[in-house]
């Protein structure tokens, strides 16, 4: 799905090591033949170019996939929407070749996009949708689920797929310890957070972003109520929580609100969150501060 994965495994021997990596990646593989968007052969390409009218008997992940976005639409008010793949690929990032080619303009239309048959796992969707951030948290809940399933003997376990991870037992520190990117140096941490489980995701346009045919600068965290790249004046938004999947849903449904509404709407739902501002300022909610074991402007906290 575009990320390149790691696995951190901290006090276990080399042969349960390998049997980690062997598990998680094995499982990670899986997923992305099911979900990814720029696999010709994935699950979820084939039925993007059967949109339409007629029902599909699908993978049981595409099938869960499908599921959680729907949702994840409803739970955020409309903000996350899979609908964005044709905004996409009109403004340029493209994956598997549809046919016939989506439109920019389905994301703006009303109505049920997804019907689903559980007795026979089957679905229809009105049009091709985007797996986006929600496959990749999935992909990280599924293998952490494969790693106890392997029963691996280790202290504790890092997941990491492009930036998002999630974590289980000790680290090197007692609890893990975990850099805030900072948007403006991909190279620096802006705030470190600890934590002894759970999700971390970022939403962010630090490195996703490039020449629309227009020639205009854009991102890839549309905004469904546009059909435009949004949450201007933001730069990028971190939500540490109990699962990976929605952890990349808030996110996005934080950067989407904008500077003017996230911090309400974060406190509102009691997300420990960090967010950057188009002038680099950092701010984050009560539950993320009870979190943060450093920042760059203050130091230990």
């Amino acid at each position: 799905m575009g990320s390149a994965l790691r696995l951190v495994v901290y006090g276990a021997s080399r042969r349960d090591a390998v049997r980690a990596w062997q598990a998680v990646s094995g499982d990670v593989e899986r997923t992305d033949a099911a979900l990814s968007r720029f696999r010709d052969d994935s699950d979820l390409t084939r039925l993007n170019r059967g949109a339409g009218p007629e029902w599909h008997a699908v993978d049981g992940r595409l099938y869960a996939m499908l599921a959680t976005a729907r949702r994840a639409q409803r739970l955020t008010g409309g903000r996350f929407d899979p609908r964005v793949l044709g905004v996409l690929e009109a403004l340029g990032e493209r994956g598997a070749a549809l046919a016939p080619p989506t439109l920019a303009s389905d994301v703006t239309e009303t109505g049920e996009w997804l019907e689903r048959e559980p007795r026979r796992r089957r679905v229809r969707i009105a049009v091709p949708v985007d797996s986006g951030g929600i496959g990749k948290g999935l992909a990280l809940r599924w293998a952490a689920g494969a790693l106890r399933r392997a029963r691996i003997s280790a202290d504790g376990v890092l997941i990491d797929a492009g930036g998002d991870l999630v974590v289980e037992g000790r680290g090197p520190d007692g609890a893990w310890r975990i850099g805030v990117e900072d948007p403006a140096d991909l190279t620096a941490h802006a705030a470190v957070l600890e934590t002894s489980g759970g999700a971390v995701a970022t939403s962010s346009v630090a490195v996703r972003q490039w020449a629309a045919p227009s020639g205009e600068w854009v991102h890839h965290l549309i905004d469904p109520a546009t059909g435009q790249p949004g949450g201007g004046g933001l730069q990028a938004v971190t939500v540490l929580g109990p699962d990976p999947a929605w952890a990349e849903v808030w996110s996005k449904a934080l950067f989407l609100a904008g500077p003017s509404s996230i911090g309400l709407e974060a406190r509102r739902r009691g997300l420990a969150a960090w967010w950057f501002e188009a002038d680099g300022t950092l701010h984050m909610t009560p539950g993320a501060c009870q979190r943060t074991v450093w920042t760059r402007q203050e130091g230990s906290l």
